[in-house]
């Protein structure tokens, strides 16, 4: 019962992936294309730590891990140049 769920699961963050790509190349906005990118960022890291369950391995957690490392990095990184212009002070 629990693969089928964890299957499910998986297939629907997916989906999800897929429109949030969308969103990014189409949206109107840069801010949209942000906030799209760092939902991507999201639910890759939800899909891999889903994978990882499902599987029983330890290395989709640390590859999770650094997915949310670097995605909080670039996000931060993209707002600061969307408000100033300017990553480095």
């Amino acid at each position: 019962m629990l693969k089928i769920v964890m299957l499910i699961s998986m297939v629907i963050f997916a989906i999800s992936m897929c429109l949030t790509l969308w969103r990014l190349f189409v949206g109107p906005d840069m801010v949209d294309r942000v906030l799209a990118l760092d939902t991507l960022y999201i639910n890759a890291l939800a899909l891999l730590v889903i994978f990882g369950i499902w599987l029983a391995s330890d290395i989709f957690f640390e590859a999770a891990l650094l997915i949310g490392l670097f995605g909080f990095v670039s996000t931060v990184a993209l707002s600061k140049y969307l408000m100033r212009g300017d990553i480095i002070e």
